[in-house]
């Protein structure tokens, strides 16, 4: 069978060891490029997003309180934890019945991390359309 792409080799692993010292050990070598994908979701969000109200008609919302943006990234690694503990309850309670499932919780959460973090662009859209529509009227 030919080898996956180094990608795919990573959001999909082979099974490994599942002890809670190696789960948690996987998720922690994961945790860098999450930080990083979900980081660099954050920074193109401020840009699209400072672009957006810059075009926008009326005053200026201004950028988000830093302590906002530090505050998110907290919690997002707050959440972030859930995935080892989750996986390792579940490894406790079911041992090898069940499925390795941190490769899929990792998807998961990253796919909702990703999009929870680009949402504001989706909000600020709306409401230049609406400002837009309002300073026509």
């Amino acid at each position: 069978m030919a080898k996956g792409t180094s990608l795919t080799d990573f959001l999909f692993p082979a099974p490994a060891e599942r002890t809670t010292r190696s789960i948690i050990k996987w998720w922690e070598a994961r945790r860098l490029p999450y930080n990083l994908i979900v980081g660099g979701a954050g920074v193109f969000t401020l840009g699209a997003v400072t672009v957006i109200d810059a075009l926008t008609p009326g005053p200026s919302a201004g950028p988000p309180p830093l302590g906002l943006i530090v505050a998110y990234g907290v919690l997002a690694n707050g959440c972030y934890l859930m995935g080892p503990v989750l996986e390792a309850f579940v490894t406790k309670l079911w041992g090898r019945s069940v499925l390795p499932i941190g490769p899929a919780l990792y998807r998961m959460g990253l796919t909702f991390s990703v999009g929870l973090t680009l949402f504001p662009i989706l909000l600020f859209l709306i409401a230049w359309v609406v400002r837009v529509a309002l300073a026509l009227v």
